[in-house]
């Protein structure tokens, strides 16, 4: 026999100001089942939840009903409250009286009408309910961290200064990513390398990380606590085990004259080697593509006179699997390339540069030392051009979103011409300057006061050269649009920041969820920023969005903080509102019939086959099967079922069919 106790909030003001809160009650102790009811101020607060504690003890409660806001902010609340009072958490229910009732209303008579057909439902509903128990899923101590950039590298750091091991992947072949290729960083003006490079050594030798770069995910297996990650190492056709990193290979290699990725096509680099000199870990790779050896079958110089014998041409590439219980995604971005945006000279014409390839120009360790001089000659600029939201901000482009670091990275970039180019002009074309950050509009204002930076409110409209120089043609926005035509000898882009090219195959094969742009989602923007919807796979950088270095560092210290809450427990635990496919007795064992259509629907991949054999081992059928620790209790499944073969534990249709019978009479 049922023994239900209702209880109903007032929410301060948010539900009693348009219900009646005491005359829900009032009709709540008609109900059947129901022994008692009352109605409490805030039933959230300690008293409150005293309150249902005692009335549990008291009147042998078997079920309660809570009449009070949405279950998203108190459920947790209320269950554990039912719980400390010796009752199954999972026989408490919340009748949502505030967001679907009281707030949208403003008839008392019929909002209060409304809650008591709500706490109806809710009482015939618990009479169903069963009592869970949370799923205990075992895990595997070990943490996976996808990106050896900034974001990595701490993430990597903090989970293994946690006590949990950690592999390290990244497909180039060293750490550092983008951060790597900046001269000075913003608003300090700290040396990149200075600030990045102890930090990649530190990951290198940390005894809980294991560095693997030159490396990429293949595949993605398993659920929360225990995936199984196939991962791929490229051949590198040198031994590192071999290699000391002496550089005589690189030194001697005849193939010279390839364009550096690393300097953004303005270096040249050879066939063999690091892709930067304070490269992490110090041991070259051979560019398969570009090695004579490999296309033409002649050279072999490094081999000759590589000391070590470290060259092995014949290597391949290795697979291997990691079981991990849980993954970093640390991708970061990429930016947009010139050639994409054709009224800026269609990437044509090499005084047109990026934002990060005048980093390159800066940097101490760039292809000019340094100096700021104009690629098609050598010569030092007099007139700098720098364009903000090229490429960004632009919804014809399918860019609309703003990439949230150009306008403190074009300042940095104006402020770092002046210093060097002392009676150089330099000039910003902007829409508008946003400077959000600890520090930024300080550092803004000291580029245009103090280093005599002019900016011009305009939108740029087309590049083109004439007479040795470049005309920026752009519209001033702050005189009716009237033309302008600005003669400099650079121009520097502050081209869009967008996903990794392959973000959406990182997504899938992770089975999370991407935006229009690309940029992987977090499972809530406010509540829960590092986590996605697959549990145990968290977000850390650029990955989700434009970032600055603080916020990407913050972010990944962040993402390491939920995986260590995560790994450092005895085992998992998790709610058990989960699918389940319906068993029965011999000969049937179950309805379900193996067409797998809940399968092809599932979102998580929860979803697996089990055969049934008899005693003497032979097959009798395939049925579905829910793995508890994947399934997340979206319901798919069930609502797909052809033979009604899966229930939702806690949304079952029971529940559903006694709530809505109560609505009827």
């Amino acid at each position: 026999m049922s023994r239900i106790g209702v209880f109903i909030c007032h929410c301060g003001e948010n539900i009693g100001k348009t219900v009646d809160c005491a005359q829900v009650a009032q009709a709540a102790r008609m109900m059947p089942g129901v022994v008692y009811a009352t109605d409490y101020r805030y039933t959230c607060s300690e008293p409150g939840q005293a309150q249902i504690r005692q009335a549990v003890v008291e009147h042998k409660l078997t079920g309660v009903i809570v009449g009070a806001c949405s279950p998203r902010m108190h459920e947790t609340t209320f269950r554990r409250a039912v719980a400390a009072a010796g009752l199954n958490p999972y026989l408490c229910e919340i009748a949502n009286l505030r967001e679907q009732c009281a707030w949208v209303h403003t008839n008392r008579h019929d909002a209060s009408a409304k809650a008591v057909d709500t706490v109806r439902a809710a009482v015939a509903r618990v009479q169903r309910n069963a009592p869970l128990m949370p799923i205990e899923i075992p895990l595997t101590k070990r943490a996976l961290v996808i990106g050896g950039g900034i974001a990595g590298i701490q993430a990597a750091l903090d989970i293994a200064e946690g006590g949990v091991q950690v592999t390290l992947v990244e497909r180039s072949n060293s750490l550092g990513g983008h951060m790597a290729q900046l001269s000075e960083t913003f608003p300090t003006l700290d040396c990149s390398q200075c600030i990045l490079t102890p930090r990649m050594v530190e990951a290198a030798s940390h005894p809980n990380i294991r560095l693997e770069t030159y490396c990429q995910v293949e595949r993605v297996d398993g659920y929360v606590g225990n995936f199984t990650v196939t991962l791929r190492r490229k051949a590198r056709y040198v031994d590192w085990s071999k290699c000391t990193g002496c550089g005589t290979c690189w030194q001697k290699c005849p193939q010279k004259k390839i364009p550096g990725e690393f300097d953004e096509g303005l270096g040249q680099r050879t066939a063999i080697g690091v892709p930067f000199p304070q490269a992490v870990p110090s041991k070259p790779v051979i560019d398969r593509d570009n090695c004579l050896k490999f296309k033409t079958g002649k050279c072999g110089i490094c081999e000759k006179l590589c000391p070590t014998g470290a060259i092995q041409f014949q290597q391949k590439d290795e697979e291997f699997t990691e079981r991990v219980g849980a993954i970093v995604v640390a991708t970061g971005f990429q930016v947009l390339d010139k050639s994409h945006l054709p009224l800026y000279g269609d990437g044509d014409h090499p005084d047109i540069i990026t934002g990060l390839q005048f980093e390159r120009l800066a940097s101490a360790s760039g292809p000019t030392d340094g100096e700021i001089r104009r690629p098609s000659d050598g010569k030092v600029p007099r007139t700098v051009a720098f364009i903000q939201c090229a490429g960004s901000r632009d919804a014809a482009g399918g860019r609309a979103y703003c990439s949230k670091i150009c306008c403190m990275y074009t300042a940095k970039h104006a402020l770092l011409y002046r210093h060097k180019v002392h009676d150089g002009k330099a000039i910003v074309l902007c829409m508008d300057v946003r400077t959000p950050g600890k520090g930024y509009d300080e550092f803004y204002r000291r580029a245009v006061e103090v280093d005599a930076v002019r900016y011009v409110r305009s939108r740029a409209a087309r590049i083109y050269p004439q007479d040795g120089q470049l005309v920026v043609q752009a519209a001033d926005t702050l005189n009716a649009g009237k033309r302008m035509d600005i003669r400099a000898d650079m121009v520097v882009l502050a081209t869009a920041a967008i996903p990794q090219e392959n973000v959406r195959s990182v997504a899938q094969m992770l089975g999370i969820g991407y935006d229009a742009d690309g940029w992987l989602s977090e499972a809530h923007p406010k509540l829960r920023p590092m986590e996605t919807n697959t549990a145990g796979i968290y977000l850390a950088g650029a990955c989700q969005g434009p970032k600055d270095i603080p916020e990407t560092v913050a972010q990944a210290s962040g993402a390491a903080a939920k995986v260590l809450g995560l790994l450092t427990r005895p085992q998992l635990q998790r709610e058990p509102i989960v699918a389940r496919v319906h068993r029965t007795s011999p000969p049937v064992y179950s309805t379900c019939v193996g067409c797998f259509t809940c399968a092809a629907a599932c979102p998580y991949q929860a979803i697996e086959k089990e055969e049934i054999h008899d005693r003497q081992g032979v097959l009798l059928k395939t049925i579905a099967r829910v793995n508890p620790g994947l399934c997340q209790g979206c319901g798919t499944c069930v609502s797909v079922c052809r033979s009604k073969s899966i229930d939702l534990d806690g949304f079952t249709e029971e529940q559903i069919f006694s709530a809505l019978e109560a609505l009827t009479v």
